[in-house]
């Protein structure tokens, strides 16, 4: 493709364009894309769609979130359960919203966030029954414990928890057919999206009753949403949050902590069982500096082959795999491109993160690939966005993440079975594997190191 030209796909069938295409294969579908150009229109039914296929581009895309709004479809789906919050507000509400929520997430709180992390990860690592187990419910069980006790300071009855991830489960599997296919559609009263407008309801509620416990003193002093409902963080000016916005902030934080910790740390055990070198180094790495117990805030520093596996598993199988922007001027361009207003544009860390311009051998799980000076950039391309709309949580889910990985790697030996997926299959609006079978067995004993990393 020269000039400004925007390529047109090929493979486009009357009425459906490419959707079949893209809900039979979507990944692989994805993939391809960047062979046509570096910015591509497919169609899904009528409506025609931009798919940005080259980092510096998208780049360009997200440091002017006020052309590049966030909305279209994936959107659309994400503000039906989570409502106006962070992640999918327009720009015209979102500086407001982070400027009152930035506190909560300010360097000096990680530390304490990440005691909690270390108290909950080591009671729910501790407490696994193997041999068999299914890393993908472990993983987002003890994510989402982290979650709940961060953010509101209170255990959580795992019968409720449990519930709660499952309607969640829901949503983001229900939110991609929803996304694609005719508004039309998602309004008929199938059993599918009966299903998924009852699991929206009953998380909102339940987020709900957590922000009136939070309200009326319940749970702990140091959580997130203490510091949002209390007198400074509870909103600016004569403009503090309602409950019902808090509710928005709370499922946000709850699907993106949940889901981006629980998948990237699910993908790095199983990458890592599936490439021995891998795992006996990261093994060696976190048994020497924690020998069995849990991994702390003081230990991140003495874990970077633990960060490195986390962010190569991150790579290739990003949560949030499908974003999507839409166009709020007369003149905007990317690049060499001009782009009409209201263009749904389309970017993909999944395609990111395999490029083989930008990463040697894509397709390879290499965390060496990670080690200081070996890549241009901190994290993945695309994955934690970027620009204004940054994702404020980045650096909480990669601590959680390399806490939760190490601990786990401390303790046991994982194996999962050579025919195992490497890539899931039938994504939703999330790459998290629903299900991922695994034999766990007790790591051999280690010296046991202090909190500090040394012996």
């Amino acid at each position: 493709m020269t000039g400004g030209t925007i390529a047109r796909v090929p493979g486009a069938l009357p009425l459906i364009g490419h959707t079949g295409g893209f809900l039979k294969s979507p990944l692989a579908f994805l993939q391809g894309l960047s062979a046509h150009g570096d910015l591509v229109e497919v169609r899904f039914g009528r409506k025609r769609v931009l798919v940005v296929c080259d980092p510096d581009l998208t780049q360009e895309m997200l440091r002017r979130d006020r052309v590049y709004d966030k909305g279209g479809p994936v959107y659309d789906r994400m503000r039906e359960a989570a409502g106006n919050g962070l992640a999918s507000c327009p720009s015209r509400d979102h500086r407001r919203q982070r400027r009152t929520i930035q506190p909560a997430f300010h360097h000096s709180r990680l530390p304490g966030y990440a005691r909690m992390m270390t108290e909950v990860i080591d009671e729910a690592v501790g407490g696994w029954d193997g041999p068999e187990v299914d890393l993908s419910h472990e993983t987002r069980s003890t994510a989402s414990s982290v979650l709940l006790a961060t953010l509101f300071g209170t255990a959580f009855a795992p019968e409720a928890r449990d519930s709660l991830a499952r309607d969640l489960e829901t949503i983001l599997r229900g939110g991609l057919r929803r996304a694609v296919l005719p508004d039309a559609l998602s309004a008929l009263p199938t059993p599918a999206n009966l299903r998924y407008q009852r699991a929206r309801r009953r998380a909102r509620a339940m987020m709900a009753e957590l922000i009136r416990g939070v309200r009326a003193g319940d749970g702990g002093g140091d959580s997130l949403f203490t510091t949002l409902v209390s007198e400074h963080g509870a909103g600016t000016g004569d403009h503090p949050m309602t409950d019902e916005e808090l509710v928005d902030q709370a499922i946000t934080m709850y699907v993106a902590g949940t889901e981006t910790t629980a998948g990237v740390v699910c993908w790095a055990l199983h990458l890592a069982a599936q490439h021995p070198q891998v795992g006996r180094r990261l093994a060696d790495e976190c048994r020497s500096v924690l020998g069995h117990r849990a991994a702390t805030w003081e230990d991140l520093p003495h874990l970077p082959y633990t960060r490195q596996t986390l962010l190569e598993a991150l790579r290739l199988n990003p949560p949030g795999w499908l974003i999507t922007r839409l166009t709020t001027t007369d003149d905007a361009r990317l690049g060499d491109h001009a782009v009409p207003r209201g263009s749904t544009i389309v970017y993909s860390a999944y395609l990111l993160g395999r490029l083989p311009a930008r990463y040697e051998g894509p397709e390879r799980f290499a965390p060496e690939r990670w080690a200081p000076g070996t890549v241009g950039t901190k994290v993945p391309d695309g994955v934690f966005g970027g620009g204004a709309r940054k994702c404020i949580g980045d650096e909480y889910a990669l601590i959680e993440g390399v806490l939760m990985l190490a601990t786990i790697t401390a303790r046991w030996d994982v194996r999962t079975a050579p025919d195992a997926p490497k890539r899931p299959h039938l994504p939703a609006l999330t790459l998290n594997p629903t299900r991922l079978a695994a034999t766990v067995t007790p790591a051999p004993k280690a010296p046991a190191s202090a909190p500090d990393g040394s012996r």
